[in-house]
């Protein structure tokens, strides 16, 4: 019979206690056949930048069978009603053991967890030469701006892929879509000396140019270019903080989503000018402004936006929008709003607003997907929640991870995935002929049940027990004194998709 495996912390003399809950709603493990044990310090980070002494080691996953693997704790708070189908997408940073890509499923089980340095960012499951793949990006981020490249790995969790910015520059974290043409479209910054007198700054500073590319991911050839400077003034900018340096750049406008639109154009956010942009790529210029201090729309109740994400256009014509609202905060709280655009008469309306039913503030980050059958999935930037909501607005998931934590984007897809590798095994033998193994297969997503081996050698191996499988772990209790002993991963069929390494 499986067991489920603990949650823990690495070793420490701190005091530990349970994650505090924050909502009164109860949330239950319907997979399992129990529910898993969650640990952690009691000291946790409450953010990035903490100087306290006697801060504790991040909560984590632990594994037997993968010890080098170390997940952030996910933890459900509300469960009402049927989420939408697929896992979770995310890639939890900051107050977290390792950072990287995590697949999870609705119980915070983990289905794929892939340790990156220095860090990972946007992850989720796009389309690339008619199949689906996984994308991040990876680098370095400093005050919210990326230095890295863009992975694109197959359903076997192997790179096809690799793409950077064009002409030298460095990647940023904040987009990377791939389009049906096989190109990608991701976001750079790149610092240049300006006069900042306009808005209060040095005549001899520096500022950050909000740069969006087009790459051909096969060639890495650009195949479109275009720069905020020359096309965004700096008084358009909300940001009134000049630095305090003047070696370091004036980050006016903060592109933060590209989305491809009607008739050969661009949808753009810029989080620091309070606006989303239509650009033509057949000429580079700015189509309209909605928001910020030059809108082109006559902005309805509710329709405009502060320190804003992933402005998204969709097929209905509605455009949606992560808002922040901070920071500073100018709001109360951060909404996943639905806008309805109307482009000849110029006008905008608040179709409908999401709300956490905390009231959380996202100081950064953020995003909103709109899911196939109609629910809509939010991702709180800053604050480390994800929640469903379903098509009426009401909560039917919602989920936390490490407190400190943090995720860019937060996405559900639908995903099946083949790993390369094998199995992994941990075996512990008790007295007499106790045994348990420990049974995981990091990323395969059609095991439903695991069959222990056991026998003289290799070649004389034969099933003793069989357990369902049970989260990313099962633990399976036998007895046998045979010194050699593997797992089976079987299908819903029976049938036999890997076998690990005897132990």
């Amino acid at each position: 019979m499986g067991r489920t495996t603990s949650t823990s912390t690495p070793s420490s003399s701190s005091t530990r206690s349970p994650i505090p809950e924050r909502s009164a709603v109860a949330f239950t493990r319907t997979r399992h056949h129990g529910a898993a044990l969650v640990v952690a310090a009691a000291a946790v980070l409450a953010g990035c930048g903490s100087s306290s002494k006697h801060e504790a080691s991040p909560p984590y996953r632990h594994f037997h069978s993968r010890p080098d693997l170390k997940p952030a704790v996910l933890q459900g708070t509300r469960r009402v009603g049927a989420t939408a189908p697929g896992y979770l997408f995310l890639a939890p940073k900051k107050n977290v053991a390792q950072t990287g890509p995590l697949i999870a499923d609705d119980d915070g089980e983990v289905v794929w967890f892939h340790p990156v340095k220095p860090g990972a960012a946007d992850f989720r499951v796009q389309r690339y030469r008619g199949r689906p793949v996984l994308t991040w990006w990876q680098g370095v981020s400093t005050k919210g701006v990326g230095r890295g490249k863009y992975e694109i790995f197959d359903s076997s969790y192997r790179r096809i892929a690799e793409v950077h910015a064009g002409h030298g520059l460095a990647g940023d974290e904040h987009e990377f879509l791939i389009t049906p043409r096989g190109t990608a479209l991701v976001t750079v910054y790149q610092k240049v000396p300006q006069d900042l007198s306009a808005v209060g700054g040095p005549g001899n500073g520096f500022v950050l140019d909000g740069i969006v590319h087009e790459v051909d991911v096969a060639t890495g050839r650009v195949l479109f270019e275009w720069h905020s400077l020359g096309n965004v003034a700096l008084t358009e900018s909300y940001l009134t903080k000049m630095p305090k340096d003047a070696s370091t750049p004036y980050d006016y406008f903060h592109v933060n989503s590209i989305e491809p639109g009607p008739n050969d154009t661009l949808i753009v956010s810029a989080r620091h000018t309070h606006a989303v942009y239509e650009i033509s790529k057949r000429t580079g210029r700015i189509v309209w402004r909605l928001g910020g201090k030059r809108s082109d729309f006559r902005m309805g109740p509710g329709t405009r936006v502060a320190w804003q994400h992933d402005a998204r256009l969709h097929p209905d014509g509605t455009l949606t929008i992560f808002d922040d609202g901070a920071a500073p905060a100018v709001e109360k709280h951060s909404r996943a709003i639905v806008l309805r655009l109307d482009t000849h008469r110029m006008t905008a309306r608040l179709v409908r607003a999401y709300v956490h039913p905390d009231g959380l503030l996202a100081s950064s980050q953020g995003n909103m997907q709109v899911l196939r059958n109609g629910h809509v999935l939010v991702g709180w930037g800053s604050e480390p929640y994800v929640t469903e909501f379903s098509r009426a607005g009401k909560v039917v998931f919602d989920m936390r991870f490490n407190r400190g934590a943090d995720s860019y984007r937060a996405y559900r897809f639908p995903w099946v995935g083949h790993p390369a590798d094998r199995p992994a095994l941990a075996v512990k033998r008790g007295k007499g002929d106790d045994v348990t193994a420990y049974a995981s297969w990091n990323g395969a997503t059609q095991v439903r049940r695991w069959a222990l081996l056991a026998g003289p050698d290799d070649a004389h191996l034969r099933r003793i027990a069989v357990a369902l499988r049970n989260g990313f772990e099962t633990a399976i209790d036998a007895h046998t004194k045979a010194p050699r002993l593997a797992v089976e991963a079987l299908d819903a069929g029976g049938h036999v998709l890997g076998t690990s390494p005897s132990r």
